[in-house]
């Protein structure tokens, strides 16, 4: 099978979208860091706060480099069609694969966010399994918490 010139364009919208999907996750991380910042100033002693700002460290490395390699294999995309381009198949062949590899990685590393930001989530959930424990009401066999 021979590498068409079509074939790493192809790439550039779904690569678009998962930088622009990684982008939004940026913000949201930015703007929650930002608030529990100012939580943290009125409560120094919060566990809860220190662990979510811990969590939040984390995840803003990971999506680092979910960005840093979704640009690496944007670039080689990019590289790649230039090598089509003038001819050079073989090299084109490689730089390809490499792309696709970079971008596999990108979201295996998107994927470990997700873990993350669940466990982030399960943190918030934390402080207020007591007080669904302690309530009764009729839809408490969707909601009770599974041991």
């Amino acid at each position: 099978m021979e590498l068409q010139l079509s074939t790493p364009a192809l790439l550039f919208s779904a690569i678009t979208l998962l930088m622009l999907a990684f982008t939004n996750r940026f913000l949201a991380i930015a703007t929650l860091i930002r608030s529990l910042h100012k939580n943290y100033l009125k409560e120094p002693d919060s566990e809860l706060i220190v662990e979510q700002i811990q969590n939040l460290r984390s995840r803003l490395t990971l999506i680092k480099n979910m960005q840093l390699f979704g640009v690496f294999s944007f670039l080689l995309c990019i590289i790649c069609m230039y090598l089509l381009f003038q001819g050079y198949t073989q090299a084109a062949n490689w730089v390809f694969v490499a792309s696709m590899l970079s971008l596999l990685i990108s979201l295996a590393i998107s994927l470990i966010e997700i873990q993350i930001s669940t466990k982030a989530l399960n943190l918030e959930l934390s402080d207020m399994e007591e007080i669904f424990e302690n309530r009764k009401g009729s839809l408490d066999i969707f909601f009770k918490k599974r041991s």
